[in-house]
């Protein structure tokens, strides 16, 4: 699933593993996600968006994906 942790991460001046450290993953957990090799737990989406104070949709692009399916129908 398509997400923008890589470009919120940098937006702060954050690296990979001090992400992971506040989130309680491996550093190889937050490569994994930023290149869209795996999906994240509910709990995890949660505590990366809470870091950047942003929404899981807003994370994951849900929002846009959840509006083009309702212009679809």
């Amino acid at each position: 699933m398509k997400n923008q942790i890589k470009e919120l991460r940098n937006a702060k001046n954050m690296t990979q593993v001090e992400l992971a450290n506040l989130v309680d993953v491996s550093s190889r957990t937050i490569i994994s996600l930023e290149n869209g090799k795996y999906n994240p737990s509910l709990v995890l989406a949660y505590k990366i968006a809470k870091i950047f104070d942003v929404t899981i949709e807003q994370l994951y692009y849900l929002d846009k994906v959840i509006e083009m399916e309702a212009i679809k129908q």
